[in-house]
């Protein structure tokens, strides 16, 4: 895609004629003002889902009380897994809601490993979500049986090349775990191809979709990918510490054994037996009891997803970020700044990173809301600025916008003004 001009008339032009456009106005918005660019962290809040949980928590809740887990809660994991399925490219029974990203990760990390016994090494990269190499740390720690994690760099800072990932595959490969789309840079990986070179050495293969689900087209059966995770608060709209979903490809089901065994994924968890049988598909990686509220909420985010088609989502999100990037170019590099994700949209997600030496107090002056306009991005050591676009609410005016405002700040040093003192989240 390319743009011919820097002139706000365009953005305009651009948002009258978005096929999207209507569903911004299926979220919350109360500040007209502040420019909201980190749905890649936390989604806004839908309409429909305030509505909703009130539904839930005066109707369900309130009134029907316990009576309400035979009226739709019990079946609440599988139902909001079978609508996620539709837009990752699985089968409604290969996912399902349970626990956090990183729980899930722990039980099909230690599933891999059980189901590879013979095999000791775990292949990652630089640029997986810190948390996942933290589990995998953990669980190397608790096994205590010469487990490995083998580290992928990459050559440029943005991108890892498929032929470094190749090279440290090999026969003593239990699993091949990374982040779809990359938290820092955004570059983005062919799932099909890095997928393949697992299997071509009969090595499992497992994504994090954290930063891609609900704005990238993902196929997994296409793919033939084995195992994948997923947050859901973020593109997915879910609210913050919702719960996370797990998919295990279906002719490994009875393969793969979850290493916490809860009540929920027994088999017959009502008849109290004391001894646990596990569930058959996918049900058997549920645990303990599912947080209703949360998943309730999830359950009518997924619906605006499915009503906009994946695939309408991912072309705006592509033409967003080249707008976003055209400007960038035109506006911001002469200062200083440099583009931190890859320039190819095949190979980018949803959001743009922009390196700048004074990022933080940059960012500490964009946020500062006794401004005119607030922008709200978010930092990410050491010197990224993380502008994430939610194509079901962020508009090409919004980024016009974003980058003269980057630009003020920069040229009149306001960022001076700001100290380094960085609050808990950043």
């Amino acid at each position: 895609m390319k743009f011919h001009s820097k002139d706000i008339s365009l953005a305009k032009k651009l948002d009258a004629d978005d096929p999207l456009k209507s569903f911004r106005g299926e979220f919350v918005i109360t500040e007209e003002k502040t420019i909201y660019l980190n749905g890649n962290s936390l989604g806004r809040l839908p309409l429909k889902t305030q509505s909703n949980l009130n539904q839930v928590v005066n109707k369900q809740w309130g009134e029907r009380l316990v009576r309400n887990w035979n009226e739709g809660w019990y079946d609440l994991p599988s139902k909001v897994g079978a609508k996620i399925a539709k837009i990752i490219g699985a089968q409604e029974d290969e996912v399902i809601i349970a626990d956090s990203t990183s729980i899930n990760l722990y039980k099909l990390v230690l599933a891999a490993l059980q189901y590879n016994r013979e095999r000791k090494t775990i292949v990652s990269d630089e640029f997986n979500f810190p948390s996942d190499l933290y589990v995998i740390q953990g669980i190397i720690k608790q096994l205590q049986k010469d487990h490995n994690l083998v580290i992928v760099k990459s050559n440029d800072g943005i991108t890892i090349d498929s032929e470094n990932i190749n090279m440290a595959i090999n026969s003593e490969t239990a699993l091949l775990t990374l982040s779809h789309a990359c938290f820092k840079s955004a570059f983005l990986y062919d799932m099909e191809r890095i997928t393949k070179l697992a299997h071509d050495s009969d090595t499992l293969m497992l994504w994090d979709l954290s930063h891609s689900v609900g704005v990238v087209d993902i196929d997994l059966n296409k793919s033939n990918v084995d195992m994948a995770i997923g947050c859901t608060y973020k593109y997915l709209n879910g609210g913050p510490g919702a719960p996370a979903f797990i998919y295990v490809r279906k002719d490994l089901q009875d393969k793969l054994n979850p290493s916490i065994s809860g009540w929920f994924g027994d088999s017959s968890p009502f008849e109290f037996n004391l001894e646990y049988s596990a569930s058959e598909g996918i049900k058997k990686f549920l645990t303990g009891t599912p947080p209703i509220v949360s998943l309730s909420a999830i359950d009518s985010s997924i619906d605006l997803i499915l009503d906009a088609g994946i695939e309408n989502i991912r072309f705006k999100s592509i033409k967003l970020t080249e707008y976003l990037i055209f400007l960038i170019s035109n506006i911001l590099l002469p200062l200083e700044f440099k583009i931190g994700s890859p320039l190819d949209e095949n190979f980018r997600g949803s959001h743009i990173s922009i390196r700048h030496p004074e990022a933080f107090k940059i960012v500490k002056a964009m946020t500062d809301e006794k401004n005119n306009i607030v922008v709200i991005p978010d930092f990410r050591e050491p010197d990224n600025i993380r502008l994430g676009l939610s194509p079901l609410y962020t508009t090409f005016e919004e980024l016009w916008h974003t980058v003269n405002r980057i630009e003020e700040i920069v040229l009149t040093k306001e960022y001076q003004k700001y100290q380094e003192i960085k609050s808990v989240v950043t």
